[in-house]
């Protein structure tokens, strides 16, 4: 539990309460850590706008033309088909600040503080544009709530950071915006305007709000910072200005992608434990773990299986400003390690992991001859993690060469089509064997050898735009769309129509369709989402993966290994709690909660070296599991 979690859940309760007593329930979030009202599922364009164009300031460099493009309203969703500059507009006429000026005026000079100012005091003035509406409307049956439920949109864009930056403030603002909402939400209920108490009431919650408000976005000098945050000004934390926890813009996705990928691993197939193997155990928990990463990444609760669900793709995983499409990412920009930005736009697709050990060099540029130095690269470079021990990319390549290809459905052992590809693909391999002289006399085929899982190795120029990238796989490509090492191509008939193009091969339009075809059968497989139904439930297979993790502890425990004993636990502990929310057994969450607890006794066992303890204690653990385990999916 964070430092101010158990305060948040104070508040959560006294809100819920005065929410009840006021017949006002649903305007709050039910279940969450953090009591808010309702929420539009989009943002409002202008709380949209600047929450983006903030986190755009962090990067570096700054693409300005981005940050244009989310205010123009290109960027972002605008929900009411308003742009964010023509809501601020109309926030101008309120505040007497021409606010779309001055920020086209800070974009064209490049000034991230001016950026940084204007916006900060414009997005504050829209939401007491939105109060000052809301007063206007107090007679009005019904129309006071609306415009305070506007307001508080607005406020989304604050929320989190004051929350971070003065607690005792947030929990004040969360019991004015109540007040708000209580002397308001009643006009529509009796079908009458505000009572003079109600609108006192009214009055003296906007006061508290709009006065925060001015203070710590309106008046402050915005001097410049080396991070752009909206925080209440230059707070002072226990460690000098406050750290801004990392944080991530609207339209960002880092769930899992539906259906989820199957995972295939070579020691399954072959009918052994995995709780057998060491080194697979413990790599299979630091690939989940984002422990082993830096403060960004781990905060966000990245991990290699993030990008990498299942060890294949993960075509969800998105973050405007490093994904120029959900799939992609930068990961050699200033947000996850400043000390490897490249300072160029070169965003990659994420590519499948299947078969990782028959698929070397490593790179979508195949600078990488080595998997264990990929792995450490991705870990201290990429995402500005410490140094690995030794033992932990000796356990994450064990893991990952053991990943499959998922089991071909048109493919014999050799690479060649069997008896029940279609006849479309029969007559595209022979496409695909034909030497092309704009190819230089090769075929598809000469890179992407049939017999050597569809690759040869090596890296090769053939125009797509940033020099030369490795040959990619074929097998399973059926299932890692879009194409090409930055994504620029969505479907398998596109890749064809591509190479039709730029080296005028000069098909018909029936020879597209069965090359296209024949690309369809190579990566066609059998069963290649997991399946679940209602006993085996995404949770149970989360819950059965933490529960082999635990496994590790049989060999960490009587080496007195405490530090990668520390690791596992911090990460299953976590994992647990944050997967039970998955539950579909819901009124067994506490069990699941209950497993977590004593792990973190086992953790804090470990950490005074008391190792017979901790023997007794892991144990009991596992009884306690045994004992759990029929009621949880």
């Amino acid at each position: 539990m964070d430092e101010w979690a158990e305060e948040r859940s104070t508040f959560t309760e006294l809100l819920q309460r005065r929410a009840i007593a006021a017949g006002l329930a649903a305007v709050l979030t039910a279940g969450s850590t953090q009591a808010t009202m309702v929420e539009e599922q989009s943002w409002h364009p202008v709380a949209g706008a600047y929450l983006s164009s903030v986190y755009f300031l962090n990067l570096e460099p700054v693409d300005w033309g981005l940050i244009a493009r989310t205010y123009e309203g290109a960027a972002v969703e605008s929900g009411g088909g308003q742009r964010p500059f023509d809501v601020l507009a109309q926030v101008s006429a309120f505040s007497g600040e021409d606010h779309v000026a001055a920020l086209r005026a800070a974009i064209a000079a490049a000034d991230r503080a001016a950026f940084y100012g204007t916006a900060t005091r414009a997005t504050s003035q829209t939401l007491r544009l939105y109060l000052d509406r809301a007063a206007m409307k107090l007679a009005q049956p019904g129309a006071a709530l609306g415009e305070v439920r506007y307001a508080r949109t607005i406020y989304r864009a604050f929320a989190g950071f004051i929350r971070q930056a003065d607690p005792d403030a947030h929990t004040r603002m969360g019991l004015a915006w109540l007040d708000l909402a209580s002397s308001t939400g009643h006009v529509g209920v009796a079908g009458i305007g505000a009572t003079p108490t109600e609108a006192a009431a009214f009055r003296a919650a906007r006061a508290r709000i709009e006065s925060y408000m001015i203070t710590h976005y309106e008046d402050t000098a915005f001097a410049p910072r080396a991070r752009f945050d909206p925080v209440p000004g230059q707070v002072r934390g226990r460690g000098g200005l406050l750290a801004v926890e990392p944080w991530l813009p609207p339209g960002s996705d880092l769930g899992n992608q539906h259906p989820l990928p199957r995972l295939v691993l070579n020691f399954e197939q072959q009918g052994i434990d995995e709780r057998d193997l060491f080194l697979v155990v413990f790599g299979d928990m630091l690939f989940d773990s984002p422990e082993i990463f830096g403060r960004t990444a781990a905060n966000l609760g990245i991990a290699c299986s993030t990008c990498h669900n299942r060890g294949d793709i993960n075509r969800r995983f998105m973050i405007p400003g490093l994904s120029p499409h959900p799939g992609a990412v930068d990961v050699d920009g200033s947000f996850f390690n400043a000390r490897f930005n490249d300072h160029r736009a070169d965003p990659i697709d994420i590519p499948s992991l299947r078969g990782i050990r028959l698929t070397p060099p490593y790179g979508r540029d195949g600078r990488t001859a080595c998997l264990r130095d990929f792995t450490r690269n991705v870990i201290v470079n990429e995402f500005g993690g410490a140094e690995p021990t030794p033992l932990m990319l000796d356990a994450l390549v064990a893991y990952m060469n053991e990943f499959d290809f998922l089991p071909p459905r048109y493919l014999r052992p050799n690479g060649m089509l069997n008896q029940d590809a279609p006849m479309a693909a029969r007559r595209g391999a022979a496409l695909f064997r034909r030497p092309f002289a704009r190819m230089d006399g090769q075929s598809c085929a000469d890179c992407h050898i049939p017999s050597a899982s569809f690759r040869d190795g090596r890296s090769h120029d053939i125009g797509s735009g940033g020099g030369a990238y490795d040959t990619p796989t074929l097998l399973n490509v059926r299932y890692t769309a879009p194409y090409f090492h930055d994504g620029g191509l969505a479907t398998l008939g596109q890749v064809v129509d591509w190479f039709d193009a730029n080296f005028d091969l000069e098909l018909s339009n029936r020879e597209r369709a069965d090359l296209t075809a024949y690309l369809d059968a190579v990566g066609a497989a059998k069963e290649p989402y997991e399946r679940f139904d209602d006993r085996f439930t995404p949770f149970r297979l989360t819950f059965e993966e933490l529960s082999t993790f635990l496994a590790g502890l049989d060999y960490l425990l009587p080496d007195r290994d405490g530090f990668h004993a520390d690791l596992l636990l911090r990460t299953v502990a976590k994992d647990l709690r944050t997967d039970a929310a998955d539950m579909t057994a819901v009124r067994h969450r506490d069990k699941v909660f209950e497993l977590a607890a004593r792990l973190e006794e086992l953790r804090a066992v470990i950490g005074e070296a008391r190792w017979r303890d901790a023997e007794s204690l892991w144990t009991a653990y596992q009884t306690l599991e045994s004992q759990y385990d029929p009621y949880l999916r």
